[in-house]
């Protein structure tokens, strides 16, 4: 198991790192050549500036059992599917149950800007957000180890 970041525009990662730490999971960090990103602990590795090419990297390295942190619908939705677990940097959890709405709300959201209307801004990181990504991301890295231990 691993935890993999898209990290352009990630916020939370100094919680993310901790988390992982505090388990010793590999943590891998995604960003593309705009982005400088540091880290004590984690694996950062650097890709080609270009349209998804962080979300393509994330998404082809993921596997069963692992972890994505990101805030794109459409790479959780890539990413469910080879068995990896999913959560936003606001602590969201992503799954097989509420991913397909998500992308329609957002398809829908698109469609509403395409024709000169307006959506709502994201709201402001808050407390709340890095409270929820902490307790979040724990307990899925806690089901996930039981999970791999049920099946030894």
């Amino acid at each position: 198991m691993k935890i993999i970041v898209d990290g352009d525009g990630c916020a939370g990662r100094a919680i993310i790192e901790k988390v992982a730490k505090s388990f010793e999971l590999l943590l891998i960090i995604y960003c593309d050549i705009h982005h400088i990103i540091n880290s004590e602990y984690a694996e950062v590795n650097v890709v080609d500036s270009g349209f998804q090419s962080v979300d393509m990297y994330v998404v082809n390295n993921c596997g069963r059992g692992d972890i994505v942190v990101t805030q794109d619908y459409g790479v959780a939705a890539l990413c469910l599917p080879k068995g990896a677990k999913c959560i936003s940097p606001s602590g969201y959890i992503f799954d097989d149950k509420n991913i397909d709405r998500l992308l329609m709300e957002r398809h829908i959201k698109s469609e509403i800007r395409r024709a000169g209307g307006r959506s709502s801004n994201p709201k402001k990181r808050s407390a709340e957000d890095d409270r929820r990504l902490e307790e979040n991301l724990s307990s899925i890295i806690r089901v996930s180890l039981s999970e791999q231990k049920a099946e030894y």
